[in-house]
C-alpha cells in the first residue's frame, strides 16, 4: 500500500537510477516530447557503480559472441568520440594492450585478435619486441600482446553529470536524494513513493544498479538476481605519468579482466580492480588484502611501479546477474517495466548502444514518441583554466576575476571553475571534486576543502553547516567556533 498526502506528479516514462545507463537513457529520451523524470537515491547523478568505474572504453574483442554485452560493448565505443565531444567530457583514444606471458596466454590472443576481426575491430598481434617499443615498461617477461588501438579512457561521473545536465536542458526532470521505497501497479500504470512523492508512470525504466532486483520485486516482479561484487582501486598522484600509454590488460579470469594498469583521461595513473563476490551492496571498504593482491597484479605488468605515489583508494561495487550477461528486456511479468540490469564490465561503453535501442523498445510497447525539433545535443563548453594558453587565462582573467583566483592548488583548479559546477548542479563537496578535480591532488582536499565548502555555502544560499562531503549525514562542519562560545558549550561538545 502507498502512502496517502504525499505530492504526485504524473509522467510518461519514469527512470530509476542516476548511474552511466540511467543518465544515458534520460539524455536519449529527451530528443522527444516526453514527461520524462530521473529518480536518484543520492545527492548527485553517478555516485554508485558508476563513480567507482575503471572508465575504460573497451574495444569489444574480450566479449563472447552471442551475448548483450558482446552486441552493444562494440556499438557503444563507436559511438564515445563523438558523444564526449557534444558533452565537452575528458576522453582519450590511446587503445588497450592485452600482454601475455607465456605461449599458452599467446593462444589466448590469437583468439580475441580473430573475435575482434570478425566484428570488424581494429586488432593486431605483436611480438614481445614490437610491444616493449611501444610500452618500455611492460614487464621484459613478455611474450607478445594484442593490441587495440579503438581502447580508450573516459571519466565517469563527469560522464554521468553532463549527460544528466543536457538531458535537464533538453526537458528532462531530475530528483535527487529520492530512493524508491515503494512501488504498485494499479489500471495499466507503475506507481512509485518516494520519501516526498508518488510518481505515476506509463512506463518505467530500471536502472538501478545493484538494487535493480529489489526495485523489479517492489514491482511484484521476481525472476532475476543481482550479485554484488567488489572491486577495489588505488590512484596515483598526476606527477607520476607517462609509465604507460595505453591500458595494460593480463589475460583476464573466469570472473573479471584482471588487474590493470589504467593511464585515465586526465592524466593520473590508476591499478586495479579487483572482483570479489560480497555479501553488502554497500560494501565500499578497501583492504590490505586487496591492495597486496592489485599490486602483486599490476607489477607482474608494469614492474616499476611505485606504491608511494599513491594518493587515493576506493572501492565500487558492480551489478553481476545470475544470468552473466546483460539485462535489456522487458518485464515478462509487468507490462510496461523494462529492465536495465546486470550493467558489470563492459557496461559503461555499452551503455550509449543501449540507450540508442530503449526508443525503439518504448515504442514498440504503445510509447508515443514524437522527436523534440529543438533538442540540442550539446553541452555548454567546459572552461579548463589550467588547459587554456597563458594569454587566454590572462583574457579571462581580466574578464571573469573569479577564473584568477586559484582555489585548489594541486590541480590549478580555480574558483570560477568551481562556481561554474554548482550552476551546472553540483551541490556537495565531491559533486565538485568528480565534476572539476577540485580535490583529486595529492592532498585530497586538506587545503581546499575548506574554501569549496564556503563557496558551495554563498552559491546555494545555505549555512556551511549545511554542506555536506556526498549527501545528507556527511555534514563536514557541526558548529563554529564562536557559536560554541556564545552557548556556553567548548569544543569537546563538537559532534
Amino acid at each position: 500500500m502507498l502512502a496517502q498526502g504525499k505530492r504526485k506528479k504524473a509522467v510518461d516514462v519514469a527512470i530509476i537510477g542516476g548511474g552511466i545507463v540511467g543518465t544515458s537513457v534520460a539524455r536519449e529520451l529527451s530528443k522527444y516530447q516526453l514527461n520524462l523524470i530521473l529518480l536518484e537515491k543520492e545527492a548527485e547523478v553517478g555516485w554508485g557503480t558508476t563513480k567507482a568505474n575503471s572508465g575504460i572504453v573497451h574495444a569489444g574483442f574480450h566479449e563472447v559472441p552471442g551475448t548483450l554485452k558482446h552486441k552493444y560493448c562494440f556499438a557503444g565505443n563507436k559511438m564515445f568520440p563523438r558523444l564526449c565531444e557534444e558533452l565537452d567530457v575528458s576522453f582519450r583514444q590511446n587503445g588497450i594492450l592485452v600482454a601475455a606471458r607465456n605461449e599458452e596466454e599467446m593462444s589466448i590472443i590469437q583468439s580475441y585478435y580473430e573475435n575482434g576481426k570478425s566484428q570488424g575491430i581494429n586488432v593486431q598481434v605483436l611480438s614481445r619486441d614490437e610491444a616493449l617499443a611501444l610500452e618500455p615498461n611492460l614487464t621484459p617477461a613478455l611474450t607478445g600482446a594484442l593490441l587495440a588501438s579503438d581502447g580508450g579512457s573516459v571519466m565517469p561521473f563527469e560522464l554521468a553529470a553532463a549527460l544528466m545536465e543536457n538531458a535537464v536542458e533538453n526537458g528532462a526532470q531530475l530528483m535527487l536524494e529520492s530512493p524508491v521505497i515503494n512501488a504498485a501497479v494499479c489500471d495499466g500504470f507503475k506507481y512509485i513513493e518516494t520519501p516526498t512523492h508518488v510518481i505515476r508512470a506509463a512506463f518505467v525504466i530500471n536502472a538501478a544498479g545493484v538494487y535493480s532486483d529489489e526495485i523489479a520485486r517492489l514491482f511484484g516482479d521476481d525472476y532475476f538476481t543481482i550479485q554484488p561484487r567488489k572491486g577495489e582501486e588505488y590512484l596515483f598522484d598526476l606527477s607520476y605519468k607517462n609509465i604507460v600509454s595505453r591500458t595494460i590488460f593480463p589475460i583476464p579470469t573466469k570472473v573479471s579482466k584482471g588487474i590493470l594498469v589504467i593511464p585515465t583521461s586526465e592524466g593520473n595513473l590508476m591499478i586495479g580492480p579487483t572482483s570479489d563476490d560480497c555479501g553488502s551492496k554497500e560494501d565500499l571498504d578497501t583492504s590490505a588484502d586487496g591492495f597486496k593482491r592489485i599490486l602483486e597484479g599490476a607489477r607482474s605488468l608494469v614492474p616499476c611501479l611505485d606504491p608511494t605515489k599513491i594518493i587515493a583508494q576506493f572501492a565500487g561495487v558492480r551489478a553481476t546477474s545470475d544470468r552473466g550477461d546483460f539485462i535489456v528486456e522487458f518485464s515478462p511479468n509487468v507490462p510496461g517495466l523494462l529492465h536495465l540490469a546486470g550493467m558489470e564490465s563492459p557496461g559503461l561503453t555499452a551503455a550509449p548502444a543501449i540507450a540508442a535501442q530503449v526508443p525503439g523498445m518504448l515504442e514498440e510497447a504503445g510509447c508515443e514518441l514524437i522527436p523534440q525539433v529543438n533538442f540540442n545535443p550539446y553541452r555548454k563548453d567546459v572552461i579548463r583554466f589550467r588547459q587554456l594558453p597563458r594569454k587566454k587565462q590572462a583574457l579571462l582573467v581580466e574578464k571573469k576575476p573569479a577564473y584568477g583566483k586559484v582555489i585548489c592548488r594541486c590541480e590549478t583548479i580555480t574558483e570560477g571553475e568551481i562556481v561554474d559546477a554548482i550552476r551546472r548542479g553540483a551541490r556537495t563537496l565531491d559533486g565538485i571534486k568528480f565534476r572539476v578535480r577540485a580535490g583529486a591532488g595529492r592532498c585530497q582536499g586538506g587545503f581546499c576543502e575548506p574554501l569549496i565548502a564556503d563557496i558551495l555555502s554563498r552559491e546555494l544560499g545555505i549555512p556551511v553547516t549545511q554542506v555536506t562531503k556526498r549527501g545528507k549525514g556527511s555534514e563536514l562542519v557541526h558548529y563554529k567556533s564562536k557559536e560554541l562560545l556564545t552557548k556556553g558549550g567548548t569544543s569537546r561538545e563538537t559532534v
